[in-house]
């Protein structure tokens, strides 16, 4: 049947009990809670299909390795399969000496009885007991009244004292109790405590102590947990505030939280309460759990580590955990889960993308001046911290921005810090390819299409032009003695030039080292003649001219020989690497006689060229540009 129009005549508003003496909404948390882990329990009995006890075994492996020291690891009377996992984890040596395991059991019995016996021998064990205490459960599904419950919760906390005092003293074990009165959120305040009570007297009366060697450490666990989420988070916390402060011997109590995520807000309930006063919470790792699952781990965890406070967990391989929930649970994660998700530290926006770039450049700006204090936009947490590289973060759609993020990915995988004009041209041909295949334009499609477009990178991603070697020499100076640039082929390649060293490269950032006009008085101001070899179409040439300086002498010998005229309208540099291995990166804009080199509205031809030797970087910057403009122009050369 479709929505109501009017849902007040089907359901009713929670009604929470007022509560004006508040005061969690003042308070900070700067400490980690005491963490336990349900996967094992809670979260593997809202599978469809149960974990193996194998499978169970390399979770907890996983669980103690992240750094847990409460695991709940079955309901012992439920199952063989839980009873027998006990006993394996005994068998097996697998519990550390700093870890306790905690097991489930109702008020009952006969089930209490079969869950000591599954933990006997263990060194630390807290037994959790429960019964349900809500004015609905306790009419509808178990037909009890107030005092019925109480008497029932107290009996069988007598019972769990007197086993856990026997197999103490029987079996070496060291136990707690902890106690949940099961769908607290739904159950007046006052009457949980008054259950609560009842159950404190009855297990702090105990005659014998519940450890092993004797001592008297009495503090017992009260679980409040939020079995159905009815309400707003704030109301949860006055529930556990009026608890923490109603409670008696509050000194002897540990105040644990279970919340679940039926209205998507059990991690803020979680986070809400602990303000409000407790001292525990309970959950799974990545949210595993009945319905809509229970309160997540891992985004508590980071959550309190993004305000710079430890969480006690440790995290930094986010992917081994993915694949050990995954692998075992058999649920995928949703790449936008907090944290954890594959997209969570992905920018698609193009405002986003720039943001993010321009934080980049910031942080590493502070950083270098003693300042690490993570200031990101979009990026609460530095990726890295969770194992993730930067590589993902900024991903290229057709929604992407006009370069700025295109350029990130170009300068991390390049190392070529493009100009601006240049990268919103380059932008242009990757948002073309995206918009034609519809798909995401990945890291490794974008490099690609940056070396097709500007035929950098290796003769796979030559164009009509390749530069194969160059001489230049002073028009004043004889032929014979002319310095020669060796050939630019790959049996070249490593080979240190003298020349860069004596050059002014600008190294420093782009925003830094804006875009500057090109004078030839950057590269030697001296009248030169430049003859170079080149492929044309795949064939050798051989062309020649008379510039000002290395460059202007090239487009003149493209311009006599080839039929090309084209000018500079824009030149940059930077070095690329440091020491010995530096090279020089060049980037030019060549425009065509009718293009007015003012008005930049009229897009020119990039070219990008990367070389130890300066005037070769140029060079090949210059046929870089030329090769895009014979790729448009599709300009008839003469041979």
């Amino acid at each position: 049947m479709p929505m109501l129009a009017d849902p007040s005549t089907r359901y009713r508003p929670f009604k929470p009990a007022p509560f004006p003496q508040r005061s969690w909404p003042d308070k900070e948390c700067k400490k980690a809670p005491i963490w336990l882990s349900t996967d094992l329990r809670d979260g593997n009995q809202s599978l469809a299909n149960p974990m193996t006890n194998q499978q169970k075994l390399r979770f907890f492996r996983h669980l103690v390795q992240i750094g847990f020291k409460e695991i709940e690891v079955s309901y012992p009377a439920a199952s063989d399969s839980d009873f027998n996992f006990c006993r394996e984890l005994l068998n097996g040596g697998e519990v550390p000496d700093d870890v306790w395991i905690q097991v489930l059991t109702p008020a009952r019995a006969d089930l209490i009885k079969r869950t000591f016996e599954a933990v006997a021998g263990l060194k630390h064990v807290i037994i959790h007991m429960y019964n349900a205490t809500s004015c609905l459960f306790r009419e509808v599904v178990f037909n009890n009244n107030r005092e019925e419950t109480v008497q029932l919760a107290e009996t069988h906390t007598k019972l769990v004292r007197e086993l856990a005092q026997q197999y103490a003293e029987s079996h070496g074990t060291n136990f707690r109790f902890e106690y949940s009165p099961e769908t607290f959120s739904q159950t007046e305040t006052e009457y949980a405590v008054e259950v609560c009570e009842a159950v404190k007297k009855t297990w702090l009366a105990g005659n014998k102590s519940v450890w092993a060697d004797g001592r008297n450490e009495e503090r017992i666990i009260f679980n409040l947990p939020a079995t159905v989420e009815i309400s707003t988070p704030n109301i949860f916390a006055d529930q556990v505030e009026r608890f923490c402060s109603t409670i008696s011997e509050r000194e002897k109590c540990i105040i644990s939280l279970h919340t679940h995520n039926d209205r998507g807000c059990a991690v803020a309930a979680a986070e809400l309460g602990v303000l409000a006063g407790a001292d525990r919470i309970e959950g799974t790792v990545l949210g595993n759990g009945e319905r809509t699952g229970n309160v997540d781990l891992v985004t508590l965890a980071m959550n309190l580590y993004s305000q710079g406070y430890p969480p006690g967990l440790d995290f930094s391989d986010i992917f081994s955990v993915i694949d050990t929930v995954v692998e075992c649970t058999g649920l995928p994660i949703h790449p936008r889960h907090p944290y954890a998700g594959e997209l969570v530290f992905t920018a698609f926006s193009g405002s986003h993308q720039d943001a993010i770039k321009k934080g980049f450049e910031a942080q590493t700006a502070r950083e270098k001046k003693g300042n690490n204090i993570w200031d990101m936009p979009y990026l609460p947490i530095d990726p890295a911290d969770v194992g993730c590289t930067y590589e993902a973060v900024i991903r290229v759609n057709s929604q992407s921005g006009k370069g700025g993020s295109i350029a990130y990915i170009v300068k991390s995988a390049l190392a070529l810090d493009l100009p601006r004009r240049m990268q919103i041209s380059f932008y242009k041909v990757v948002q073309d390819r995206s918009e034609q295949t519809g798909k995401e334009m990945t890291s490794k499609d974008i490099t690609t299409a940056f070396r097709q477009s500007f035929h950098l990178g290796g003769s796979i991603y030559d164009g009509r032009l390749v530069l194969k070697s160059f001489m230049t020499r002073d028009i004043s100076t004889p032929t014979s003695s002319a310095p020669q640039t060796p050939i630019l082929g790959p049996e070249q390649d490593g080979r240190p030039l003298s020349r860069l060293a004596n050059l002014n490269l600008s190294s420093g950032h782009p925003d830094q080292s804006p875009d500057r006009s090109y004078h030839e008085k950057d590269l030697h101001n001296v009248p030169k003649r430049l003859t170079a070899k080149i492929l044309v179409d795949g064939k050798l040439r051989e062309i020649s001219g008379e510039g000002n300086g290395p460059l202007s002498s090239f487009l003149d010998a493209l311009h006599a020989d080839l039929g090309i005229s084209l000018s500079i309208r824009e030149y940059s540099e930077h070095a690329v690497g440091a020491g010995s291995d530096v090279k020089a990166a060049t980037y030019v804009e060549l425009i065509p006689p009718e293009v007015d080199p003012k008005d930049k509205t009229k897009g020119g031809f990039w070219g990008v060229g990367v070389d130890a030797d300066i005037t070769a970087s140029g060079l090949k910057a210059l046929v870089s540009a030329a090769n895009g403009y014979l790729d448009e122009t599709k300009l008839q050369l003469e041979h």
